[in-house]
C-alpha cells in the first residue's frame, strides 16, 4: 500500500467517523450529548480538511500518489460541463 493510498483510507475513515457523530447528534435527545457529538464532529472536519491540503501537496509533488477517481465521479463531473 502506498504512502498516497494510506492517506486517502484515513480520509474516508474520517469522513465516516464525522457522518457517524452528525448520526448520533440527530438520533440522541440528550442537549449535551448532541453539542459533545457536534463538537467532535467539527473537529473531525477540521482534521479532515488539513488532511486533503495535505494529500493534495503530495499529489502535486509525486503525481504517482494520486489516486484514480472513482467511474461515478468521473460521470458526475463529465455531466456537470455539459
Amino acid at each position: 500500500m502506498t504512502v498516497g493510498t494510506k492517506m486517502h483510507t484515513a480520509l474516508t475513515s474520517i469522513e465516516s467517523a464525522k457522518a457517524s457523530l452528525e448520526s448520533f447528534a440527530l438520533e440522541t435527545q440528550d442537549k449535551a450529548a448532541k453539542q459533545d457529538f457536534m463538537n467532535l464532529s467539527q473537529q473531525l472536519e477540521t482534521t479532515a480538511n488539513t488532511l486533503k491540503q495535505r494529500v493534495n501537496y503530495i499529489e502535486q509533488q509525486e503525481p504517482g500518489y494520486k489516486m484514480q477517481q472513482q467511474p461515478q465521479q468521473n460521470q458526475n463531473q463529465q455531466n456537470q460541463l455539459k
